[in-house]
């Protein structure tokens, strides 16, 4: 069994739909799937029309529970100044777990060059960053209104190749027994 953790600090990075589309990648490649959303937002949970909430407490140190249980960490950013400020406190937790790690740059505009600043202040960080971006695509936000992923939405689009390609390189990279912890 594989166990991949999406961590950020930062809330709106993308970890819940990353997470979505990256379960439902690897059970179209034949692997079993479970996902756990312990992120006090609690979206892939829903939430009460009552009250607004989701039904579960808090979690505080879940973050670091869930890093020190992975495999690996996949750490989703997006291109903004803020985001980029939070990824010191992430780097943090997976040193604390001591566990391989990368970024993942999410949401990420089409043609600009935030792209590769927001590479190189990772880098500066001492963080690993992936190949594969997941640029800011519709089939992604749209797919999820009635409970596809962009593979089912739209499934010779971008959105479904760049997810197919962090799916492979997430994989190739928890696999790789010499990788580095951060």
């Amino acid at each position: 069994m594989q166990t991949l953790a999406l961590v950020s600090q930062k809330g709106g990075s993308g970890k819940t739909t990353l997470a979505i589309h990256l379960l439902v990648e690897a059970a179209t490649h034949g692997m079993r799937t479970l996902l756990l959303d312990i992120d006090p937002q609690g979206s892939q949970l829903g939430r009460s029309p009552a009250t607004g909430r989701c039904g579960r407490r808090r979690d505080r140190g879940g973050a670091l529970r869930a890093a020190r249980l992975a495999d690996f960490i996949l750490l989703p950013t997006r291109c903004s100044i803020i985001d980029i400020g939070t990824m010191g406190a992430t780097r943090d937790i997976c040193q604390l777990a001591r566990r391989p790690a990368a970024v993942v740059i999410n949401a990420a505009p089409i043609r600009s060059r935030v792209v590769q600043e927001t590479t190189d202040a990772m880098t500066a960080l001492g963080l690993l960053v992936c190949d594969t971006v997941i640029r800011e695509r519709v089939a992604l936000r749209h797919s999820l209104i009635d409970g596809r992923v962009a593979r089912e939405f739209e499934p010779d689009g971008n959105a479904a190749a760049e997810i197919t390609a962090l799916h492979l390189e997430t994989r190739l990279r928890a696999n790789t027994r010499t990788q580095e912890t951060v």
